[in-house]
């Protein structure tokens, strides 16, 4: 064995000469220390006609080694706190000890300043076209946990690792390197690899490679492993057996997916089917073994499966785990034979993952529904999810994005697109589009396309504009609308029929397309529910007039098989009944559901909540329209019961949003709200309010996290006082224009926010400034500062009130904008409810308001993890008295930020408050339990 693998070193460095890049790994690891020192050679071939005087080596082990690689400022940007404060020897980093040439010189080496994990290297002599460069390198390898994106360490002291040793960058005429950005990307030249892993005896290994032989000495193993034009090495070391061999007729599948009660045999079947199915469309596998793991699964998971709990499958037999495999298997196939620039020019390959997924479903499981054997269950049934079919959901979520106006093209590189983009809504729009495609051109065009590029560029440098060369060749058809329009921009799709003139043997109408685009789109004609015709429509610009026969038919339909990714299909049909049956029916439903096109749905839901003391508990019901897929226009009603106001109270809004494309100002909201309310016990509030707010974002950076808005409204208040009411009101109604500019940078690293205000009424007149800035440093101390300063324009109103005042410690609220849960209390825990509003104290002070000018400046910095000591200074200037220097300081439990929050006040303008008898009436609560606000954590990790 031992002499095998020295003859193949022989035939490793004798092959210098042939045009192959090669890779030689000596790797000793050290699983308790979580290190390995590499020893490696490689031989880098100049596959251009340039001569090279440097190369560069990707050394993503590297980008885990400080807080300010571009991967730490991903996960900031992502909301992501573990990598920031992770102790350093979590992290992981590489120490390059020797890299010399194959004379034994070393050779001049940097890390690049914006890519510190790629290495440039500068060559002792020029590489000339098609020579080979030998290179030796000796390096420490310090492993992250796993914790980070699940490869690395792990806390068994086990290790799964990708992208673990040094590789050479692709050069085609230019250099393609960038760092590690948690995308699973790396892009690389095949290689030849050789790898020699030491490790304890204690543990199991597995690759994809082929082993060549294994040494067995007292206290450690060694194993030597080959693999011919690979592009990656994934390894895994593990104390307990956790993979298993699945021999197929096509190749090995080596995996460690979850599998809970499926039998070995049943297992075997599935992989088989599996196996033979990407075969079969994708051609044969140009390696023995392919390695599919849980966590590449995880990573590129079947989202709303993965949301589901392990003990619930609601999925006929097995097939939860046979699409978990087909999806990963997919992946990795195409990861290891498709030499696409996986950064740059992504598209193509999750586009046939996702194409396949659906063909597969469709050519085994056609009646396969979204809900699965939900579907059947009385009660759920009745909803319109549990008719859509299963491949329905790539859509709905690309649909998500789209209707939200967050889609992006799919040209942009792929660490410019929106989380969710690059993982969900991205992947599902490049393969809805090949399906839309296939349908267009007939004949299985596009699958034969694919299976012909597969081909002939297996294991080849290859880029998209192949794939479009040969898919023209292919087919006579106008295809240039799909890599235009469709993979190269973020235009929708919508088109609708309009000024239908029947007669008795023919129809005349008008297509119009509503967006600025050239794609096709497919009529129907309809006798009842049966399909007559289908034709496709090209070069619609604008508007087109056809005339078709009539031939029976009763109904006009665009897009009826849903194939074409359109954003709106509820103006896609037209009846040739007569004009009534133009008009959709209502259609009333019991809670939320996926939207029907062939309705009008009104939807209804219960409500039992809890918005004030006041009116205590509320029973009700909710009435809207809004689907899960965002309307331009959606309203709800929400009618509710105080059991403790014993009063009907409730409101309604509506809202018609704006979208607008490729520009800063991306949506504009009109809205018009009406509500009725306690705001004390036998106190009511109604308030109408019509609204326009702007909002805009950096149209050419839709990751960034700074955004902007214009909130421009004009509020109607009226409060109502019963004679049994414990508070007094002597003006009752009021109204307040306001206008609100709102810029914030929402980062978790550096965070800054301001806003200013302005507010006119008959009897006040006021501006505000409002500034917050936060700072999580290297040390993990976060650094907080807030500034606000507020002064009256004019002030007419009643002198003895302070109910418009500026407030010190907790504002009257009199545009009923916070959510108190008793606004009105001055006593009880009720009233230690605080927001952080104008003054932002803790304390409560002598002078709590200001009916002139007030100014103020809140600070806290971190003590201990999530323990602050926080410090309020301020400025108080009432009519006809000098301003009033006030203080507050104490400790703050920061349990989540802006979320829930537990102030202690310590010393203030009033002295030492922990002296005080009635200390814990003193104490300040933060918190919020709306569902929108919440769902904001939710969603600033994906948007």
């Amino acid at each position: 064995m031992k002499r095998r693998f020295l003859l193949s070193f022989i035939l490793f460095y004798s092959a210098f000469m042939i045009g192959q890049n090669k890779i030689d790994i000596d790797a000793r690891f050290n699983m308790q220390q979580k290190n390995a020192k590499i020893a490696q050679t490689l031989s880098y071939q100049n596959t251009t006609n340039d001569t090279l005087s440097k190369i560069y080596l990707n050394d993503w082990s590297n980008s885990f080694s400080t807080k300010h690689t571009p991967l730490a400022k991903r996960f900031a940007e992502e909301y992501s706190t573990k990598f920031h404060f992770a102790k350093n020897d979590m992290r992981g980093f590489t120490n390059i000890t020797s890299l010399k040439d194959s004379a034994g010189q070393e050779l001049n080496h940097t890390r690049l300043k914006s890519h510190p994990d790629v290495l440039e290297v500068e060559l002792s002599e020029p590489l000339l076209p098609n020579a080979s460069y030998h290179i030796e390198l000796s390096y420490n390898l310090q492993f992250p946990d796993d914790t980070f994106t699940d490869y690395g360490a792990t806390s068994n002291n086990e290790l799964n690792l990708k992208y673990w040793y040094i590789t050479p960058a692709v050069y085609d005429g230019e250099w393609h390197y960038y760092s590690n950005k948690n995308l699973n990307d790396l892009y690389v030249p095949k290689a030849d690899i050789h790898l020699k892993v030491e490790f304890p005896k204690n543990y199991g290994i597995y690759s994809e490679l082929t082993i060549q032989d294994v040494e067995q000495n007292d206290s450690t193993q060694t194993f030597y492993y080959y693999g011919k034009d690979r592009v990656d090495s994934k390894l895994y070391i593990n104390r307990f057996p956790k993979f298993n061999f699945v021999q197929t007729d096509n190749f090995t599948i080596i995996t460690d997916l979850e599998n809970e009660g499926i039998m070995p045999a049943d297992r075997a079947i599935i992989t088989d089917k599996i196996t033979q199915f990407i075969t079969k469309n994708l051609g044969k596998y140009p390696h023995n073994y392919l390695l599919v793991t849980d966590i590449e699964y995880k990573t590129d998971p079947l989202y709303g499966l993965n949301q589901l709990p392990k003990f619930f499958n609601p999925f006929p037999g097995n097939l939860q785990y046979e699409l978990k495999l087909l999806k990963t298997t997919l992946n990795n196939y195409l990861d290891n034979t498709l030499l696409l620039n996986p950064r740059e020019d992504y598209w193509l390959k999750d586009a046939i993952q996702i194409y396949f997924l659906m063909k597969y479903v469709e050519d085994n499981y056609p009646n396969l529904k979204l809900l699965g054997t939900l579907a059947n269950i009385w009660g759920l049934r009745s909803f319109h999810a549990a008719d859509v079919d299963f491949n329905e959901q790539y859509n709905l979520y690309f649909m998500q994005m789209a209707r939200s106006n967050r889609d992006q093209s799919l040209t942009l590189p792929k660490d410019q697109l929106l989380k969710f983009n690059a993982n969900i809504a991205g992947k599902y729009k490049a393969g809805i589009g090949l399906k839309y495609l296939n349908d267009f051109v007939d004949y299985d065009i596009v699958e034969k396309t694919i299976f012909e590029y597969l081909g002939n560029f297996r294991l080849k440098p290859t880029t998209s504009a192949d794939f479009e060369t040969l898919l023209k060749k292919n087919t006579t058809k106008d295809v240039d609308w799909f890599f235009k329009d469709y993979i190269g921009s973020r235009k929708k799709i919508d088109f609708r029929i309009k000024n239908v003139v029947k007669s008795e043997d023919s129809v005349t109408f008008t297509i119009k397309n509503k967006r600025e685009n050239n794609v096709p789109v497919s009529l129907f004609t309809l006798k009842n529910d049966s399909v007559l015709s289908k034709t496709w429509i090209e070069n619609i610009q604008g508007s087109k007039t056809l005339t078709i026969p009539r031939n029976d038919a009763t109904k006009l339909v665009l897009n009826y098989d849903n194939i074409i990714p359109e954003y709106n299909l509820r103006d896609n049909w037209k009846s040739l009944k007569g004009w009534f049956f133009n008009n959709k029916p209502l259609q009333f439903r019991l809670f939320k559901d996926i939207e029907d096109p062939n309705y009008n749905q009104v939807f209804f839901m219960p409500l039992v909540e809890y918005n004030n003391i006041y009116d205590g508990f509320t029973l009700g019901a909710k009435a809207y329209n809004k689907t899960l897929l965002m309307k331009n226009l959606s309203y709800q009603i929400t009618p509710k019961y105080g059991f403790n106001s014993k009063t009907l109270t409730g409101g309604a809004v509506g809202i018609y949003t704006q979208h607008l494309e490729d520009q800063n100002l991306f949506r504009i909201n009109y809205g018009l709200g009406a509500s009725y309310a306690s705001f004390a016990k036998d106190a009511f509030v109604t308030k109408i309010s019509p609204s326009v707010s702007l909002y805009f974002r950096d149209n050419d950076n839709f990751r960034s996290n700074k955004s902007s808005y214009i909130n421009v409204r004009y509020l109607d208040i009226s409060r109502n006082v019963k004679d049994k009411s414990t508070v007094v009101v002597k003006d009752p109604d009021y109204s307040v224009f306001n206008i609100r500019y709102i810029n914030a940078h929402t980062d978790l690293i550096d965070y800054s926010k301001f806003y200013y205000d302005f507010q006119i009424a008959k009897k006040f007149g006021k501006i505000a400034l409002n500034y917050e800035w936060r700072k999580l440093t290297e040390g993990n101390r976060q650094l907080n500062f807030r500034f606000f300063a507020g002064t009256f324009l004019y002030n007419n109103t009643d002198e003895n009130s302070d109910y418009f005042s500026f407030a010190l410690d907790r504002p009257t609220d009199y545009l009923f904008d916070y959510n108190y849960l008793g606004r009105s209390e001055s006593s009880g825990i009720f009233s230690q409810q605080i927001i952080i509003a104008e003054g932002g104290f803790k304390s409560k002070l002598e002078t709590p308001f200001a009916n002139q000018w007030m100014t103020t400046a809140n600070m806290s910095t971190t003590l201990w993890r999530f323990i602050e000591a926080y410090g309020d200074v301020g400025l108080v200037k009432n009519k006809a008295v000098n301003p009033k220097f006030v203080f507050d300081s104490g400790i703050k439990l920061d349990l989540v930020t802006d979320y829930f929050e537990l102030y202690f006040p310590i010393y203030s303008s009033l002295g030492w408050e922990v002296d005080e008898p009635n200390y814990s009436q003193r104490i300040r609560i933060k918190f919020t339990v709306d569902p929108e606000v919440l769902l904001g954590l939710f969603r600033r990790k994906w948007y």
